[in-house]
C-alpha cells in the first residue's frame, strides 16, 4: 500500500493505459466490423448492399465494384431511398473504417440492423487484393 502511495502518478499511468486498451471492447470498436473476406461473403451469400460514405473525390478516386456513394453527411437523408428493404444486409465502406463505423451507428438508427461496417476501409480491400472499381 505504501507503494501505491508513493507511486501515485505511476499507478494512475498503468490505470489509464489499460483503460484506453480496453476500450474498445466495451464500445463496440473491436469486432465492429468485418473482414474484406467476410464481406465477400455478405455480398455473395445474402445480396449485401456495398455503401461507400467517402467523399465524391475518394469515392472516384477507387471504390469496391458495385458499391454506391452516399457521403457520410447525406447518409441519413439519402440511404432510405437507396436502400429500400432494411432487411437488406449493409457493408459500409470507407477510406479506413472511421466513417464507415460512424455509417453503421446511423444505419442502425434508421432501422437497418443488418449493417455492418468494413473494417480497415478500403486500405484492408486492397491489401486482401479484392477487385476496385474507378469511377
Amino acid at each position: 500500500m505504501d507503494f501505491l502511495l508513493q507511486n501515485w502518478m505511476l499507478v494512475a499511468v498503468a490505470v489509464g493505459s489499460a483503460a484506453m486498451l480496453m476500450w474498445p471492447a466495451f464500445s463496440g470498436g473491436a469486432g465492429a466490423g468485418v473482414s474484406p473476406t467476410e464481406a465477400v461473403q455478405l455480398i455473395n451469400r445474402d445480396k449485401a448492399a456495398v455503401i461507400d460514405v467517402c467523399t465524391p473525390q475518394e469515392f472516384a478516386q477507387g471504390h469496391v465494384t458495385g458499391a454506391r456513394n452516399i457521403p457520410l453527411d447525406a447518409l441519413e437523408q439519402q440511404l432510405p431511398q437507396v436502400v429500400k428493404n432494411k432487411a437488406t444486409p449493409l457493408v459500409l465502406v470507407c477510406a479506413s473504417g472511421v466513417r464507415s463505423r460512424r455509417a453503421v451507428a446511423i444505419a442502425k438508427k434508421l432501422g437497418y440492423e443488418r449493417a455492418v461496417s468494413l473494417a480497415g476501409g478500403m486500405a484492408a480491400w486492397r491489401s486482401a487484393s479484392l477487385p476496385v472499381q474507378k469511377a
